[in-house]
């Protein structure tokens, strides 16, 4: 028979029956919550008359649903097979027993390969990099709610009117210095989305922000408007656009000519696990994320603020350490395309020219830019016939020459700002609403593939969820092992077929074999 689904809404529903029952104390609520979470709503079983008789809640009013066994709050299924106490850091083996990360490391160490409950050998792979469950441990946090009360760190959230004229150094700083530094009070009252030249309106000291006007570090830099991310190397939207890039030598590609450069997208390199900084690219760049924010501003003619920094030292237009961050006028992009970078993998070019009223601070004249004549660097002409798919160029142009009165500026009405700048309590801002215990642990207990509740879950070795029937039907019709006969009809050497699990593209084919549903 096959198992009934339960929606959200239904479970959420239960669930608050259940918390609004008076007859209950917490230890019966959070088993009631575990029961519903687990799934045991949808097994027949026989209903306790003394329930019956104190009026507990009966999961059977929820439409569909029927009674719930009599377990304790936390059952066999949330202990550790191994040191028989509450899972820490939960790991699931492929015969569905679960045990503590360190118990399992152990017991893997004394050279046991085999599961100390039902003796089913762990896979290789398994044994030696074990993944935390966190379906489990969600399910563990979820029944300890009904034991005591959650102690929630309390964060005090400083607003930008109160922070002081400088970055300063909380109390939760791990380390001294502006290295692990808060952003100090916002200057400028233009919102964070603001396209083009910071105007003197918005400056406290009436003058804008000026080229050539220098700060100490990228916090005093974003404190101005100038570009307001204190690490990233790209403000902008993917949907609306990008506001500000700074130079800062993140990538070898970069070609830095002063009035005109090429700029390369972020991404493409692997920063999982504690990584910080990787200088090797190991996956193509896509116009995606802050890279389609750029792309929108190329098709739009929309003005890019640019900010040069003094780790920039392949570039004779990058500030000396006595500058260290320095403001540097509007660019327009005029190009955007994609070409093999230099490690091999392909990589996000922006063509930035530069359409600015005051004269650039490496040069001698005393005007600005003349009127650009779409006409591009030899060197750009060159790599653009390296690029690979379409090759995007500037479309309108919102931000451009006015020859009446021989100034840069808007044609047209400058897009309209979706945040709000200045003192927050100027205007209203929606609070974003944090998720609760439920919601997460709602997350925790989706399929992956069908995106609803779990039925009949199984547990992959690499730490992911699906129903059981949604898993099979992903890998329905490939077999087991790969017909390798030749035209000759001499057969080959046997090989399996790799069954990449939907989320990482790990290898589950000998766990389909004998994969069995988490209870």
């Amino acid at each position: 028979m096959a198992v009934a689904r339960m929606d959200e809404a239904e479970l959420r529903k239960c669930i608050t029956q259940i918390q609004l029952d008076q007859s209950l104390n917490d230890a019966e609520k959070a088993k009631k919550r575990q029961e519903l979470l687990s799934g045991r709503w949808s097994q027949p079983a026989v209903k306790d008359t003394d329930e019956a008789a104190t009026g507990s809640l009966d999961l059977t009013s929820c439409p569909g649903k029927d009674a719930a066994d009599e377990t304790t709050i936390f059952d066999e299924t949330l202990k550790c097979a191994m040191c028989m106490d509450l899972c820490a850091r939960p790991v699931t083996a492929p015969c569905q027993h679960n045990f503590c990360l360190g118990c399992f490391n152990k017991w893997v160490a004394q050279g046991k390969k085999t599961c100390p409950t039902c003796r089913h050998a762990f896979p290789a792979k398994f044994a030696s990099n074990p993944r935390i469950n966190t379906l489990l441990a969600s399910a563990i946090r979820m029944a300890k709610l009904g034991q005591r009360p959650v102690n929630t760190k309390i964060v005090v959230h400083i607003n930008d009117k109160d922070r002081p004229d400088e970055a300063f150094t909380t109390d939760r700083a791990v380390r001294s210095g502006r290295a692990n530094a808060a952003s100090g009070r916002i200057m400028v009252t233009v919102p964070g989305d603001h396209f083009g030249p910071i105007p003197p309106e918005a400056d406290p000291r009436g003058t804008g922000i000026r080229v050539g006007e220098f700060w100490k570090d990228r916090l005093d830099c974003r404190q101005w408007g100038a570009h307001f991310p204190h690490v990233a190397g790209i403000a902008g939207q993917s949907g609306q656009g990008a506001q500000s890039v700074v130079l800062s030598g993140g990538y070898e590609d970069d070609l830095d000519e002063g009035e005109w450069f090429l700029y390369t997208g972020s991404g493409g390199r692997d920063l999982s696990g504690n990584k910080r900084v990787n200088k090797i690219q190991s996956f193509d760049q896509t116009f995606d994320k802050m890279n389609k924010a750029l792309l929108i501003s190329c098709e739009k003619g929309l003005p890019v603020r640019v900010v040069r920094s003094h780790k920039e030292k392949r570039s004779a237009y990058a500030p000396s350490e006595e500058q260290p961050v320095r403001y540097d006028g509007i660019y327009r992009i005029a190009r955007a395309y994609r070409k093999p970078g230099t490690q091999g993998q392909l990589v996000c070019r922006y063509v930035f020219i530069r359409c600015e009223n005051e004269p650039a601070p490496w040069s001698s004249e005393d005007s600005g830019d003349a009127p650009w004549t779409g006409s591009l660097p030899a060197a750009v002409q060159k790599e653009i016939k390296e690029a690979k798919g379409k090759v995007y160029e500037m479309g309108a142009k919102p931000w451009d020459y006015d020859a009446e009165k021989k100034e840069w500026g808007w044609a047209r009405p400058a897009p309209v700002s979706q945040k709000q700048g200045g003192d927050a309590s100027s205007s209203p801002k929606k609070a974003r609403r944090k998720a609760n215990e439920h919601e997460r642990a709602m997350r925790e207990f989706t399929c992956t593939l069908c995106k609803g509740i779990l039925a009949q879950p199984l547990s992959t070795p690499c730490g992911h969820h699906f129903c059981k029937p949604c898993l099979l039907t992903n890998f329905q019709g490939q077999g087991d092992i790969e017909d390798r006969a030749t035209n000759a009809g001499r057969a080959l050497r046997e090989r399996k077929v790799v069954k990449p699990c939907p989320t990482c593209k790990a290898d589950i084919a000998e766990f389909l074999q004998h994969g069995q549903v988490n209870r």
